[in-house]
């Protein structure tokens, strides 16, 4: 072989080389780089590198949740983001819609970014965390857990889908009048959502009222019936074992809310309100009604949840009609504005970039 033919075939090996390296690498998809063992994203972080490097977006960007894990009665510490995708997947079916997760993303960061701007940690048992994993904050689920639920056939699919929705809303929270709103949020409407003054006795502007009437259709918490003793009901609601409670005359509603559900109630000859009956009776609304039989109480409940805010299946209705996912969010909250977290006037100055509160 001569010079010119060592030379040729040099060139042809190198690109051949170069080739197998290179094409395949340009085939993956960018997005399987969010999966990695620490769960951060990758390609989705909340702010780019590339961006002018404000002091607001260098925060943003740096800050760790320390999120309580309740049944582990241990602190785990991370990103934002990751944590945003760890409550969307905790807190909606991994089969919604995409647009209906993003909206669900950008309620969840607002919650903690509102949380944190407020200096809020109030129901956490430990001084190093900000947040439970539990509803009494927002549910969140760690990757390991998140594995074991679905199991390695579903987890890759679903992990992109949660990883999709944060990504293309990182760094978007709801704001009102320039402010991080409280974005509540719960699974299933009776029909309507509720003004926050007739749950929480506080009149919130952009927690009204609003139809929603895709919940009854999709949603399977939308009617459900339990059966309790007398005895068990009377005790459940501290009413006297004297109190006479059956007949026609047992029950009757006083008052309803705007949006359907029980504002007060007589029991006998007890006025109770609506929350205080559901938290007492467990029940899963404050839209029910009685059924009393010599021995039993049959009670039937329309909705999941509190009814403030967003219905997370009435995101769901929305995004199947084509709805996108800030949209859905200003339908549910009256009168926000989408905006990124950086670009929202919040006093950082007591606030350390630090994986622990103070």
């Amino acid at each position: 072989m001569n010079r010119q033919s060592l030379v040729v075939a040099g060139i042809w090996v190198l690109v051949h080389v170069l080739m197998s390296v290179i094409i395949p690498a340009l085939l993956v998809d960018k997005r399987t780089d969010a999966i990695d063992g620490a769960g951060r994203i990758d390609d989705g972080n909340l702010l780019s590198a590339k961006r002018s490097g404000t002091k607001q977006e260098a925060f943003w960007s740096q800050l760790e949740v320390p999120v309580y894990l309740t049944k582990e009665e241990r602190v785990e510490h991370v990103p934002l983001e990751a944590y945003v995708r760890g409550v969307v997947a905790a807190e909606m079916p991994p089969e919604f819609e995409l647009e209906a997760m993003k909206a669900q993303a950008i309620a969840a960061r607002t919650y903690i970014v509102r949380r944190l701007a407020e200096r809020d940690f109030s129901q956490v048992p430990v001084q190093e965390a900000w947040v439970t994993d539990s509803v009494v904050h927002q549910a969140y689920l760690t990757i390991d857990q998140l594995k074991k639920r679905w199991g390695k056939d579903q987890f890759p699919a679903y992990w992109q889908k949660w990883t999709d929705a944060v990504r293309e809303t990182a760094g978007l929270i709801a704001t009102y009048e320039g402010e991080p709103i409280l974005a509540a949020y719960f699974s299933t409407s009776n029909g309507y959502t509720e003004n926050s003054e007739e749950y929480w006795q506080r009149k919130i502007p952009y927690l009204r009222s609003v139809p929603s009437p895709w919940d009854k259709q999709l949603s399977p918490r939308y009617q459900q019936t339990v059966t309790l003793g007398i005895d068990e009901f009377k005790e459940k609601l501290g009413l006297s074992d004297a109190i006479n409670i059956s007949g026609e005359d047992a029950y009757k509603v006083l008052e309803k809310t705007a949006g359907g559900r029980v504002k007060t109630a007589r029991i006998g000859n007890q006025v109770l309100s609506g929350r205080e009956i559901r938290e007492k009776l467990e029940l899963p609304s404050t839209h029910f009604s009685l059924r009393f039989t010599d021995q039993h109480v049959e009670v039937t409940t329309y909705g999941y949840g509190h009814g403030i805010g967003m219905s997370q299946y009435g995101a769901q209705g929305m995004a199947l009609e084509g709805y996108k996912a800030d949209e859905i969010l200003k339908y549910f909250y009256t009168g926000i504005e989408i905006k990124r977290v950086d670009q929202v006037s919040i006093d950082l100055s007591n606030v350390l970039v630090t994986t622990a509160r103070n």
